[in-house]
């Protein structure tokens, strides 16, 4: 093959530069610095649609400009395909003696060039390197192995995953971790989009809704732009707002983003379900873990829901049944144990090193983005497999959540953010259910107590509603939650609704447990409670007629003798079959 006259230095960037670009920060400062050093290798690390891939070409195009010297080499790494496909264009780009062989080894002519420090100092940036089996597969010599540390070359990477990041650029140090954007950015992206925005506020709230992710803020400006003038910021907003089906379809439409690698979706719930199935690929247990967290609330996930001791009772029963069948000893359960604690260490380092969750300081709770439990939920729903991990999650929050008495308060408060989670996840089966309508009546009741009457309101009559179906009208559990719903409703200055609650409770109660049963007299005290609480009747309040001839003679007196709160919190322990430090307990 006839020599050819070297090239000068060129750029093979495959993207034009991006005029709505938002300069974040100091990050292309920091990767500016790190590259100038010999033989230097960074990583860009985050979820997909933060930005990773956008500054890798914002950097890569003022290296172009800045250092026309400098060769700029890109190649997509997503694919063991693609990157002998980018090694191919350095290799054109170089025009490099005998590549045009059939039997020409591109990859190696190519590692040999850069490792030449004739040839000039280059950069390349390895774009979507997802994929450990691409760098590190058994299959022939590993393309790490043609990653040269040549110290007039830096390497530049952008991957989601935090481990293999580690590897390819030689350790965490070397890594930038990229998160979504401040809001004042992602305010600008917005604008730069849109135009000028007419309502700040409005904008303000987009932004946040869309957890700061410029993927997702460029996809619903995007839409914007394509409905107008029948969408806008607030009304975008407000459709957003409607529910989680409105809030999938809106994030699941691909407006075509055209600086993103060909095949790759612009709608960033499609773009996270693509680390889905690679973690459900690698390992199946992370992702049933991911999959469970996505129905938690999104802060604060306790580590004591999550790992897999906490099992449906049925099945916890069904383990130590046939544990004992067998005979097993304390050291196989301990071997077990350990294997189940590796195993779930493991979920969890595969789920942050693609940063779909992160953890607390104190190493015991976990947090995940919104729009990714809510993607996660879609890909479940996709999966046939929503119902399975809904039904966890309702299971063991209803098993530690406990009753909303002032002594469970510090674990109440911890957990509740999880419990208003589970309003909305009726479960089909009736065990569960019942299990679920326990939950909201425990949940209602620390609600009314922390003096959030709405909330209360609406788990205690999703409560009694369902116990009324699943265990009847007269069931002690049902009038309980009936009790709770006439309280909050008694609470909200609702008086005439409260009595009546209040009064199907007393007369089911003695007609099942006679006028003196401590439950028909708990009754009684709910219905004297307003007395006792004003110094006068509120306007709207009207005594039951019958009070006076319903309840013993001695009844008044014992009711005085407590207060509100006693009355109160001892019908509740009552009801919930616990203990209480009220004299009449």
């Amino acid at each position: 093959e006839r020599l050819e006259t070297p090239p000068p230095p060129s750029a093979t960037i495959p993207f034009s530069r991006d005029p709505d670009f938002v300069n974040r920060g100091d990050i292309l400062d920091q990767i500016d610095q790190l590259c100038s050093k010999p033989a230097a290798r960074v990583a860009l690390v985050g979820l997909g649609g933060v930005g990773k891939s956008q500054l890798a070409i914002e950097f890569a195009h003022r290296i172009a400009a800045r250092h026309p010297d400098t060769w700029v080499f890109w190649v997509h790494a997503g694919t063991q395909a693609r990157v002998d496909e980018g090694f191919r264009a350095i290799a054109d780009a170089a025009e490099l003696p005998g590549r045009n062989d059939p039997k020409a080894n591109i990859t190696q002519l190519v590692y040999g060039w850069l490792c030449n420090e004739r040839n000039g100092k280059w950069v390349m940036v390895l774009d979507s390197a997802d994929d450990p089996d691409v760098f590190f597969g058994a299959e022939r010599r590993p393309l790490a192995d043609y990653l040269p540390q040549s110290p007039h070359g830096s390497l530049l990477v952008t991957t989601r995953d935090k481990y293999l990041a580690s590897r390819l650029v030689g350790g965490y140090k070397n890594t930038i971790e990229i998160g979504p954007m401040a809001q004042s950015d992602a305010l600008l992206l917005l604008e730069k989009k849109l135009g000028s925005l007419s309502d700040t506020d409005m904008a303000v709230d987009l932004v946040r809704a869309l957890d700061l992710v410029p993927l997702a803020i460029s996809q619903a400006a995007a839409y914007i732009q394509r409905m107008s003038p029948r969408s806008s910021v607030e009304k975008y907003l407000a459709e957003f707002r409607k529910g989680e089906s409105k809030r999938a379809w809106l994030l699941s439409h691909d407006e075509g983003e055209f600086r993103r690698e060909g095949g790759a979706s612009s709608a960033i719930l499609a773009t996270w379900q693509i680390s889905f199935e690679h973690i459900r690929s690698k390992r199946a247990s992370a992702a049933d873990l991911l999959s469970l967290m996505s129905f938690f609330d999104r802060q604060g996930i306790p580590e004591s829901l999550l790992r897999p001791p906490h099992m449906d009772g049925a099945i916890q029963e069904r383990r130590s049944d046939v544990q004992h069948d067998l005979g097993s000893n304390s050291s196989d359960d301990e071997i077990d144990n350990d294997e189940t604690d590796n195993g779930f260490e493991d979920n969890v380092a595969m789920l942050t090193n693609f940063c779909l969750v992160t953890v607390s300081e104190s190493g015991d709770t976990f947090e995940m983005h919104g729009l990714v439990q809510l993607s996660t939920r879609m890909w479940l729903k996709a999966c046939g497999r929503e119902k399975e991990f809904k039904h966890q999650f309702v299971s063991r929050i209803a098993a530690l959540f406990p009753p909303g008495d002032y002594s469970n308060w510090a674990t109440c408060q911890r957990l509740f953010p999880h419990v208003e989670r589970a309003v909305d996840y009726r479960p089909v089966e009736s065990k569960l259910e019942e299990a679920w309508a326990t939950l909201l009546y425990n949940g209602g009741w620390h609600a009314e107590l922390q003096g959030r009457y709405d909330v209360a309101e609406q788990m205690a009559r999703k409560s009694r509603r369902s116990r009324k179906e699943i265990l009847g009208r007269e069931d002690e559990r049902t009038l309980a939650s009936t009790s709770l719903c006439a309280e909050v409703l008694r609470d909200k200055g609702l008086w005439d609704e409260a009595e009546k609650l209040e009064v199907q409770v007393m007369e089911t109660r003695k007609t099942k447990l006679g006028a003196d049963h401590p439950d028909t007299l708990t009754s009684m005290a709910l219905l004297f409670l307003p007395f006792s609480l004003f110094s006068s009747p509120p306007i709207n309040f009207r005594p039951a007629p019958y009070l006076s001839s319903s309840y013993p003679s001695s009844y008044p007196n014992m009711a005085l003798a407590l207060t509100p709160v006693e009355r109160v919190t001892h019908a509740r322990c009552r009801a919930a079959g616990i203990p209480s430090d009220s004299p009449e307990s």
